[in-house]
């Protein structure tokens, strides 16, 4: 199958996509800042109103392709998943801090000021410490991988990001000098990750028991797509909207913080990809274990950033970078996968 047929419109022009909420964003915060200022202040307990109905929005859909009847298969091939685990919780962190700690606080340090440097690491660590749960079914399609392995490398995935991710990024911020409260990160993974995921869990199973496993893959999940892409865009413009007076004093900056996660999505896919080949792991197998390390969760990054630090904070504009360079980094990947010689 080609990619085009795999990637629905928005998902295959999403880095273009991006750019146009990053202006309209932009121009919005410049030329009618009314409208930021006024939406700052729709708050409970420090949380935009708007952006966690947004937020909501793009995760929901997401977490109603989690199939956790499948982690029953999980001791069918237990190699590819723990390659899956073990990059992602035990390496991918704690690399993208590193990668990004070097740029932002050696390499790049004539460009960008100390203050901002532990912002956008903050966003870097978000990243890095969220797995893809979604898209990474698109990229193991386009990669011939073996779609009910993916679902369970997701699930548990899933599983496990509902007890590693808040330890770690408290961990990883605490070290780059972030100070994040437990209580608010904490509430964050039960209003983000903890809430959908069980919504969705309840509600896949509730369809499929009165229509059908057809009735819900081929009806009802795809009427959800749209609340997903739609979320997202809004939320970017609704960031952009508070960060443009720093990114038209700084344009650089939005380059200059895509360079460690781009090299730090080549560098997790390339560890992949090599371990599994150690294993002699089947290419349907490597494909999904590759992408899934190599690719974010950035939907969930994005959330936890405007959060912690708000709409207006650097913070929440570096994820925001993730999503930027997501897809086009990924479609390269891809065809590094599909024109390999790994088998």
């Amino acid at each position: 199958m080609k990619q085009r047929s795999v990637l629905s419109f928005f998902d295959r022009y999403l880095s273009i996509w991006v750019v146009l909420c990053m202006a309209a964003g932009i121009l919005i915060g410049k030329c009618l800042p009314a409208i930021p200022a006024a939406l700052g202040r729709l708050e409970v307990a420090h949380v935009s109103l708007l952006v966690a109905v947004l937020i909501w929005l793009m995760i929901f859909p997401m977490m109603l392709k989690v199939d956790f009847a499948s982690i029953r298969n999980v001791g069918r091939k237990p190699r590819g998943l723990f390659v899956t685990w073990g990059v992602n919780w035990l390496v991918k962190p704690f690399t993208m801090f590193a990668v990004a700690w070097f740029f932002f606080r050696i390499a790049f340090r004539a460009w960008i000021p100390d203050d901002l440097a532990g912002d956008y690491l903050a966003g870097a660590v978000l990243l890095g410490a969220a797995p893809c749960t979604a898209m990474v079914f698109v990229w193991s399609q386009l990669t011939k991988g073996d779609a009910a392995y993916t679902i369970v490398q997701v699930a548990t995935n899933d599983i496990i990001i509902l007890f590693a991710f808040a330890p770690i990024v408290k961990l990883l911020l605490g070290v780059g000098g972030v100070a994040v409260p437990w209580g608010t990160l904490l509430a964050s993974v039960v209003l983000f990750i903890v809430v959908p995921l069980s919504l969705g869990v309840a509600v896949r199973r509730a369809v499929i028991r009165r229509r059908g496993e057809s009735f819900f893959r081929e009806r009802f999940l795809p009427k959800f797509s749209p609340l997903t892409m739609g979320g997202l865009l809004a939320t970017l413009v609704l960031v952009f909207a508070f960060q443009g007076s720093v990114i038209l004093e700084n344009p650089l900056h939005i380059a200059l913080i895509a360079v460690p996660l781009v090299a730090q999505t080549f560098f997790i896919f390339f560890l992949s990809w090599a371990v599994c080949r150690r294993l002699g792991l089947p290419r349907e197998i490597t494909a999904p274990a590759a992408m899934i390390g190599a690719s974010n969760f950035f939907e969930l990054s994005v959330a936890v950033a405007v959060s912690l630090f708000g709409t207006s904070s650097p913070v929440a504009l570096a994820t925001v970078v993730g999503v930027l360079v997501e897809v086009p980094v990924m479609l390269t990947l891809v065809n590094i996968l599909n024109h390999g010689k790994h088998t």
